[in-house]
This record gives structure tokens, sequence and C-alpha cells, in this order.
């Protein structure tokens, strides 16, 4: 039919456009190869939505639902469930001028959900300097907020992931997101500094403002504030090269000794699974004081054969807090009971400190159970109830006014209120709670 037509002639143009536009996400020689008539059902099903103003957290939602599903492999990746992402990121608290850093950026969630996070506190310091809210601005003001916006995010958020899918994937989120794709890198995040190509130390260098020849080691790769991943887990894929092994502390055998702890050996594991050496990838990354949040299977907290690298991270770092996630978190796609670790990298002054004193520094560690995730194993939604076993409902906040005609023919605004059901999920409490801790503590980040 001519509709088909026009709207597949319509759609390459505008797709030829896009690749010119964003050239780092899209390849030259892309093309649509939809047929027509599917082309033209696809629009018409989305003529009726607006991207631009749908919220952002809707938008991703579906994006990583779509895009992810298509491009989850058989490398342990299993995408954050939104809610625990975003506690994760609120815990961790990313603030503008930070470079935040994904490790393994899958389809860019945490980034996304970093970046969201930062530019709500840039919102509330420019309506500040402007003595007005968001609704009240003028154009120009936005503009100032946009190109803002565009430039943390060309500048402070940085990804890594071994898929070219995903990096590509993680590229156009950032993108549909907040308009701008940041400096996310096809790279193995495991592999020695000195082995990555040329081209990427350079990217990364310029994108850093740094020289690209002193990328040269684990010493010389601390270039981030905060780090917050979930790293590739499991037995079935592990890390069995020594030239990689030999990188870090964990990549070696730890044998017990009686009174004195955990001491390493000179001889490397025969393997390892990749989460424990990301533990210690994460941390050269990170600046010092540096901040990282990671899912972690449990077995790095409780089994008694890794107690080595607890011991390891109380040596290199502060525990700030562990938050236990129940074991439906990642349902319906994996149920490895695991946990989310906040953790700041101590200064090596401090490190030699405490060596020095043969002690650890005491402090206290937040910590937390997340009982209920907001679904069940199956992936529904679970909602609230009360104590006779019904849904809580709750008024919607901002509802809109419908138009209403009187009795005498005037049309008035009629305000309704409608109402929802509220999820029952613990780890929306959790970041209000970690917050109220940090200032008893009096933690300044």
């Amino acid at each position: 039919p001519r509709g088909s037509k026009e709207a597949h002639g319509f759609s390459r143009c505008e797709y030829h456009r896009v690749k010119q536009q964003f050239p780092q996400i899209f390849e030259t020689n892309d093309e649509i190869k939809l047929q027509p008539r599917s082309l033209a059902w696809i629009v018409s099903e989305f003529q009726s939505y607006s991207l631009l103003e749908t919220h952002v957290d809707v938008k991703g939602k579906a994006y990583e639902e779509l895009v992810g599903a298509n491009l989850r492999g058989d490398r342990g990746e299993f995408f954050t469930p939104r809610n625990i992402m975003r506690m994760a990121v609120e815990m961790v608290n990313p603030k503008p001028e930070e470079k935040v850093c994904d490790t393994s950026c899958g389809t860019g969630g945490f980034l996304v959900t970093a970046m969201n996070h930062i530019i709500e506190q840039l919102k509330r310091e420019v309506a500040d300097d402007f003595g007005l809210g968001e609704i009240e601005w003028s154009d120009y003001q936005k503009s100032v907020v946009r190109d803002r916006i565009k430039q943390i995010a060309a500048s402070d958020f940085y990804g890594f992931d071994i898929n070219p899918d995903l990096v590509k994937a993680t590229k156009m989120n950032m993108v549909m997101n907040n308009d701008g794709s940041g400096n996310i890198y096809r790279n193995d995040s495991l592999l020695p500094p000195h082995e990555w190509s040329q081209e990427l130390k350079q990217e990364l260098a310029d994108a850093l403002k740094i020289q690209a020849e002193i990328i040269t080691n684990t010493d010389s790769i601390a270039f981030f504030d905060v780090i917050v991943t979930n790293p590739p887990f499991g037995s079935d894929i592990p890390i069995k090269d020594t030239h990689v092994l030999e990188q870090f502390d964990i990549g070696h055998i730890w044998r017990k000794n009686v009174g004195t702890g955990w001491a390493i050996s000179d001889t490397f594991q025969t393997s390892v699974p990749p989460e424990q050496l990301f533990i210690e990838r994460c941390l050269q990354f990170l600046k010092p004081d540096g901040r990282l949040a990671i899912v972690l299977p449990d077995s790095i907290l409780g089994n008694p054969g890794l107690g080595h690298i607890r011991q390891w991270l109380l040596e290199k770092t502060r525990i700030v807090a562990s938050v236990d996630l129940h074991a439906d978190a990642f349902q319906p796609r994996n149920g490895t009971q695991t946990s989310v670790l906040i953790l700041q990298k101590k200064t090596q002054e401090e490190i030699n400190e405490e060596r020095y004193a043969r002690q650890i520094t005491p402090y206290n560690i937040f910590m937390a159970m997340v009982e209920k995730v907001g679904h069940d194993r199956r992936g529904n939604t679970l909602f609230k109830r009360d104590k006779d076993g019904n849904e809580v409902w709750v008024p919607e906040e901002n509802t809109s006014p419908i138009n209403y005609r009187n009795a005498e023919g005037a049309i008035v605004d009629v305000q309704t209120e409608r109402k929802t059901r509220v999820i029952d999920d613990q780890s929306r409490d959790i970041p209000q709670l970690f917050a109220d801790w940090k200032r008893e503590e009096g933690i300044g980040w």
C-alpha cells in the first residue's frame, strides 16, 4: 500500500539523519531491514506516544525489557531490577562534577539511574539560583539546564562492557533518557591495562583529560569517584588466564594461619569466579576515598572458604553498608541470593597506619534486609495489604482536573481524586534510612 511505502521512505530518511547525528552509536552501513508493511504498523503503534515527554523511568524500563531480552548472553548477564539500581545509586549518592562508572554496564541501567540522580540534584541547585520552580523556567533557562546536562553526560559518565551489542544499547539508552551517550567503551574490564587497545586508551584519556601514555598498569587507572555495578558472576564462567589473575591479590591462593588470619601466597589460583576479581578491579578504578556500590552473591559474604576476600576488603576499604536482598530480587530470571555492598576506598595513608598499628580502626556498618522486593518469583507485582488482607490504595500525586459542564452550562474544572495501589517494596525505604544513619555517623557524602 502507498501509505506503507511512504512510511518506509520517511523512516529511512530519518534513520539516515539519526545515524549522522549519533555516529558513536550507529555504523554507517546500518539499515532498517523491516518490510514496509511491518514498519508502517510499528510507526502506527508508536504514533500516539511522545517519547520526549514520557517519564524517564517508564522509557528506561520499556527499553531494557525490549532490548535487554534480546541481548542477554551466557556470560552471567542478569540485568539488575530497576528498584535495586535506584536503591544502590541513591545510597552511594553520586554528585555533580564526580566521575561515575559502571565496569559491566549491560544496557546502561545503572548509568542512566545515576545520571538522573545527578540531574535532579542539578535542577534543585539551578532552581535555587533562579529563585523559580522548574515549571516557571523560561525557554532560555531550560536551554541552560539542557546544555549543562549534555556537558555532564559527555564528561562524567563512563561504562565498559565486553559485549558490543550491549555497548551500543547503553549508548542508545543514555541518548533516549537525557540526550547524551556518555563515554561507553567495548572492553574486557579485567584485561591488564597494557593490553587495552591504543584507540580505547586515547579515547578514554581524551575524555578524562589525561595522557594516554600513563595508562600502563593497575596503579594508573584510579580515574573515578563513584562506581555502581552488577558484575557477571558464576562458577561456570571462571577466569583462568594467569596474565589476568596476576593483576589481583584475589587471584592468588591465600592460606589461613592460626591466630594471624589469611596470608597471600605467590601461587595463582587455577580459576576464579569473575565477580571476585571485579571487586578488586573496581577498587583499582576508584580514586582514594571513592565510593563503590556493587551487587554480589552472598557466598562472598558468608562462605568460610572466602574469608580471605572479606579480610582483604576490611584492609582496603571501609565497608559502609551491606543490604541483603530477598531471593526473588532477580527473579524470574535468576534465583541467586545477593546483597548490595557500599564500600569506600581507603587512602594509602590509612592503610599504612592500620598496618603499623596491626589493627583495623573500628567503625559501624549499616546493615539491612530487604524482605519484600515488589514481585514474586514469577515476576508478578506484589502490592501492600492491610491487616485484613485487603490491598492498600492511596491517592495519586499530581492528578489533573477534568472539565465539567455545570447546570448553568458553564465549563468548570473539577479536581478528582484517583487512587493507586502501593507496590510492596522495601528497597524504596532503604536510602532514607541509610541517609539518616550517615548523618548520625558523620558521613558527609
